[in-house]
């Protein structure tokens, strides 16, 4: 029983002396990020406890708003670019129409060509332009997660946060002029 109770002895002594080796340092003292703290804050505040009264409530809603601005106040300093809708004025506008019926307007301006201006719904965004290798026009707003893929048939609109298409086969007048001709030729064959 001895000879075989000293062989488990030593394999928990081992993991044991692992598990200490492996532990961080500072396991004791967790150091928060910043924005996890900001968010974890204003979660804190959106959840007031049951038993608080209505004043402590009030003071938690006007804490989260504050809070709430705060964040967007940083998200805003961060990158204006990315939250604010831009400026369209001096533009050239290209209407896109999409399959599915959506429609997508793309502002281009000469002086710019590092960004374009897209109106997605109701909502306008600003995106810049990603380098590629194959020689397709790519936009990204990491903010919203569009991502807008131009080529010479067609376009497309990505949400990258969401890992999904917002709007295929988007064709301006001139690339559905050039699918219009095509047609009949194909068909002659």
């Amino acid at each position: 029983m001895a000879t075989l109770l000293s062989p488990i002895v030593a394999a928990c002594a081992l993991a044991l002396a692992t598990a200490v080796a492996c532990a961080p340092a500072n396991a004791a003292t967790p150091v928060a990020h910043p924005k996890a703290s900001a968010v974890l804050a204003a979660e804190a505040a959106k959840k007031p406890a049951k038993a608080a009264s209505k004043k402590s409530s009030k003071k938690a809603k006007a804490a989260a708003a504050g809070t709430a601005a705060a964040v967007t106040a940083a998200a805003v300093a961060a990158d204006p670019l990315e939250v604010d809708e831009p400026d369209i004025t001096d533009t050239k506008t290209t209407e896109y129409d999409c399959e599915l019926g959506n429609k997508i307007t793309i502002y281009t301006n000469d002086n710019d060509a590092a960004h374009i201006a897209l109106r997605w719904k109701t909502r306008l965004h600003r995106l810049a332009r990603i380098g590629t290798t194959t020689g397709a026009l790519r936009f990204e707003n990491p903010h919203y997660g569009l991502i807008w893929i131009g080529i010479p048939s067609k376009g497309i609109l990505l949400d990258s946060k969401l890992n999904r298409q917002l709007a295929n086969e988007c064709k301006n007048a001139t690339q559905s002029a050039i699918v219009a001709t095509a047609a009949p030729e194909a068909s002659k064959t």
